[in-house]
C-alpha cells in the first residue's frame, strides 16, 4: 500500500511544490503550523547561543530555562503541519461520503460535523502553542545576545503569522460546526488568545 510523505519528512523544495500545487492540502493551516514552527526554532537557536546579552549567568539561566519548553513547542507545532493535511483530507472525504437516502444524509452530516471539528481543534492547537512560543520570545528577546536580535524578530514575526494564520482555520471552520456551546467557547478562547 503507498503511503504519501509526510510534509516534515520532504525536502523544502518538495514541501513548497506540495504547497504550490492546486490540491486542496497542504493549505494555510499547514503553512501556518510550519511558520510557528520555523519561529519556534528561531527561538531556540538564539537561547542556545554562547553569548547573551550581557554576559550574566542569570541571562544564561532564563534562557537555558525556555529551551525545553521551546523544543517540545516546536516538535508539536512539526507534527500539527501534517495534522492539519489530514483533518481537512478527511473533511474533503465526509463531503465526497453518498446522500441518496435519508440514512445516507443523516450519516454524512455526523461525519461532516466529526471531520470539521477536528479540523477546527488542528488549528486551535496551533493558535494555543503560538502563544505559549510567544511568551517564551519575550524572555529570549530580554536575555539573548543583541546581535541576534534580528532573528528573535523574524520569529515573533513568524510566530505571529502563524497564531492569526491558524486563527483563520479556526473562524472558516467554526462557521460550518452546529456545536453552539464548542463555537462560542472555541471562538472566546482565539479571542483570548489573539486579540
Amino acid at each position: 500500500m503507498f503511503t504519501e510523505p509526510t510534509l516534515t519528512d520532504t525536502s523544502i523544495r518538495d514541501a513548497l511544490a506540495a504547497f504550490s500545487s492546486s490540491d486542496p492540502t497542504p493549505g494555510g493551516g499547514s503553512a501556518a503550523a510550519l511558520a510557528s514552527a520555523l519561529g519556534t526554532s528561531l527561538l531556540i537557536m538564539v537561547s542556545g547561543l554562547a553569548k547573551t546579552r550581557t554576559g550574566a549567568e542569570s541571562e544564561r539561566g532564563a534562557l537555558a530555562g525556555t529551551m525545553p519548553a521551546l523544543v517540545d513547542l516546536r516538535d508539536q507545532l512539526t507534527r500539527a503541519i501534517d495534522a492539519d493535511r489530514a483533518a481537512y483530507d478527511a473533511v474533503v472525504a465526509a463531503y465526497k461520503l453518498p446522500k441518496t437516502s435519508p440514512n445516507e444524509q443523516e450519516s454524512r452530516k455526523a461525519a461532516i460535523q466529526r471531520a470539521l471539528r477536528a479540523a477546527t481543534d488542528v488549528p486551535l492547537g496551533v493558535v494555543r502553542l503560538s502563544a505559549r512560543a510567544l511568551a517564551a520570545a519575550d524572555i529570549v528577546a530580554a536575555n539573548g545576545h543583541a546581535a541576534a536580535a534580528s532573528d528573535v524578530g523574524v520569529a515573533i514575526a513568524l510566530l505571529r503569522a502563524g497564531r492569526q494564520g491558524a486563527r483563520l482555520n479556526v473562524d472558516i471552520n467554526l462557521n460550518g460546526l452546529h456545536d453552539e456551546a464548542y463555537v462560542a467557547t472555541t471562538r472566546a478562547e482565539i479571542e483570548r488568545l489573539t486579540g
